[in-house]
């Protein structure tokens, strides 16, 4: 039997002008108007190794970016490539829908004894390979398990750009034109260290948001019916790098335990050592009843799991599948990176580090007073830039300045370094580099962020 050959000719990228320029106008060309990096970040990427990122134009780049937070261990850790190696020559399938392999035996094993407790009350459920189907997986399940099907979220939070994730999402922009968002979800204010939402600020402000919390469950004329979930993020992270006070957080698991409300925490951006602990949550000593992971749970690779408390494993057989739930690479890259941030004791790393970045960008923001406050945990943390010279509230916070934020970007990309923005009006500049960025690196960062505010026109005080 004979077949036909088919001769597929190949632009190679080698062939076209090594230019950012040319890149850009073809991807313009090639991509719908929905891409979004590219225009904040105009570079074509050549290679990348550990924390640095090389264009097509050899120029070098500090990546403080790493995927978003995906790329816990870097660019091309020698063995996140060995673990894909192995697999390619192990004669495993690639994608195994929900089939188990001794690689995926190997790595739930590992996974789930990294969850509270040692994983002995939780399961495991591997979902399509985003976060936001994670989150579509979580917020069925909690309706399936209580029959109720409201659920209370978190203004500033960011839980997907899926529909029933959109829907708890706090920002307003992506749902313009949205019509017919997830019915029955309650935004609640969520607590920010420079701008309370309730106008108080401080310890005071926290105290007065707990109770609020408490009140709205229990008082029976609030006009909110008692939900299935409440779901939210230990430390925001798109909504401006925004941690949660232990105080707050511990009161919302014992209100949601004693109302038999499920608690799902979304530690897509935060989990596994981000913020100087394993997990978020762990910061205020709670135990979630689901955990939705993705991101570095892939060791860059697409991934997405729950943790469930087994008394709320509701599904039935098929009631939420999806194809690529079985990536074979992704485990092999996920087990790797997991086993290096516990074997390396990387949170701990981490935690110090964070503490020490803080300390400098503190001693920055006294001589730039257009940076208005510093905040985050680990190497999870936010830089809100304002405008000083206006008038403060009645807080002593100033206007937030998004425009001199997306300078401030700007100008570190010219600098060669990459931040991302987030928080209201984009005027939080975030970092989310490797987690294995060294001291020496991180005085980089420093000099090319203070680099790029006197490329602004801004003098020191």
């Amino acid at each position: 039997m004979m077949t036909d050959k088919v001769r597929i000719d190949t632009l190679s990228a080698s062939s076209l002008p090594q230019s950012n320029d040319t890149f850009l106008a073809r991807q313009a060309e090639f991509e719908s108007n929905v891409r979004s990096y590219p225009r904040k970040l105009p570079l074509a990427i050549a290679k990348a190794q550990g924390v640095w990122i090389t264009d097509v134009e050899n120029n070098q780049y500090l990546d403080c970016l790493a995927g978003a937070g995906t790329l816990a261990l870097g660019h091309n850790h020698p063995d996140v490539l060995q673990s894909i190696q192995s697999v390619i020559s192990s004669g495993l399938p690639l994608h195994t829908l929900d089939l188990t392999t001794p690689l995926k035996d190997e790595f739930s094993s590992y996974l789930i004894s990294l969850l509270p407790g040692q994983g002995k009350e939780y399961c495991l459920q591997f979902t399509g390979p985003s976060g936001a189907d994670a989150v579509e997986a979580a917020l069925k399940l909690a309706k399936k398990v209580t029959g109720r099907s409201s659920i209370i979220s978190f203004s500033g939070g960011y839980h997907g750009m899926t529909h029933g994730a959109l829907s708890v999402t706090g920002n307003l922009s992506p749902k313009e034109a949205v019509s017919n968002m997830m019915p029955e979800v309650q935004f609640m204010p969520y607590p920010n260290q420079y701008r309370c939402p309730l106008g108080i600020g401080g310890d005071a402000g926290v105290k007065a948001l707990t109770y609020y919390f408490d009140n709205l469950i229990n008082d029976v004329e609030s006009g909110v019916r008692k939900p299935a979930a409440v779901i939210l993020e230990a430390v925001q992270g798109e909504g401006g790098v925004n941690p949660a006070p232990a105080e707050w957080l511990q009161r919302i698991r014992k209100v949601t335990q004693d109302h038999g409300i499920l608690l799902i925490i979304d530690e897509v951006q935060a989990g596994f050592a981000r913020t100087g602990k394993l997990f978020a949550f762990e910061h205020a000593g709670i135990e979630p009843d689901i955990i939705v992971m993705s991101k570095a749970v892939g060791g860059g690779l697409p991934l997405a799991v729950l943790g469930i408390k087994k008394q709320f494993d509701a599904w039935a057989p098929g009631h939420h599948t999806g194809t690529f739930r079985g990536n074979q690479l992704a485990m092999a890259t996920g087990l790797t990176t997991l086993k290096h941030l516990k074997d390396n004791a990387i949170a701990d790393k981490v935690a110090a580090q964070g503490e020490w970045l803080k300390g400098k960008l503190a001693e920055l923001q006294k001589r730039y007073p257009v940076i208005g406050h510093v905040r985050g945990l680990g190497l999870m943390i936010g830089i809100e830039i304002v405008k000083p010279n206006e008038a403060q509230d009645h807080m002593g916070c100033y206007p937030a300045d998004g425009e001199l934020s997306a300078l401030l970007q700007k100008k570190c990309f010219e600098s060669g370094l990459i931040l991302e923005r987030g928080g209201r009006h984009g005027c939080v500049l975030r970092l989310l580099p490797s987690l294995l960025i060294t001291d020496a690196e991180l005085e980089i960062f420093l000099d090319k962020f203070e680099n790029a505010l006197l490329a602004t026109g801004m003098e020191p005080v």
